[in-house]
């Protein structure tokens, strides 16, 4: 299986009918993720031992996905190993791994993945840009910045703002729009 690197892959995981932005950690060919409790990922994989990985290349569906949930037609299923999968219609490439609780801490939980299928739907090439990336980071501050109104984690998200405004295309700038959206609901 060769859809991850090494470092941290930044996929949309979904579970059951529920996707969220996730970073795989692939250390040494051992991938393994980090869920926080309370998260309808973490409840999904410690109740049905197992995760999809989709990759995808839609700033908005990151964003969507941190903050909402998407309908139930946004879902295929695949039978992966005999158990009934959920990975998003949109994907172009998706693995599905079993997923085995390692480590459980006071706030997270320590899951180690093993592939089971992957497969790539669709090839495109996706240059380097910096607009997408800003738009991964800037999410990421997001959904811990709407829990604690952290003014440093509200500079950062500016500071992402200012590369998606001049590295981003349309996609990415319609994300950090729809991102602040969802910033000032949680209000």
């Amino acid at each position: 299986m060769g859809l991850l690197r090494d470092g941290i892959n930044e996929v949309i995981a979904s579970t059951r009918f529920n996707a969220a932005p996730m970073g795989i950690i692939n250390r040494k060919a051992e991938p393994r993720m980090v869920l926080f409790h309370g998260s309808h990922t973490a409840a999904h994989v410690a109740r049905d031992g197992w995760v999809v990985a989709n990759f995808i290349f839609d700033p908005v569906l990151y964003v969507q996905t941190a903050f909402d949930d998407l309908p139930k037609d946004a879902f295929v299923e695949e039978e992966v190993a005999g158990t009934i999968m959920h990975r998003i219609k949109s994907a172009e490439a998706w693995i599905g791994f079993a997923a085995e609780i390692e480590h459980r801490g006071a706030e997270s939980m320590v899951v180690r993945l093993t592939p089971l299928k992957e497969e790539i739907l669709s090839l495109r090439l996706h240059p380097v840009n910096r607009g997408f990336a800003g738009i991964v980071e800037a999410t990421v501050h997001a959904t811990r910045y709407v829990m604690n109104r952290d003014p440093l984690l509200e500079q950062l998200i500016e500071h992402h703002g200012g590369i998606i405004r001049k590295c981003g295309g349309e996609r990415e700038r319609e994300a950090l729009e729809l991102l602040w959206k969802y910033i000032e609901a949680s209000d």
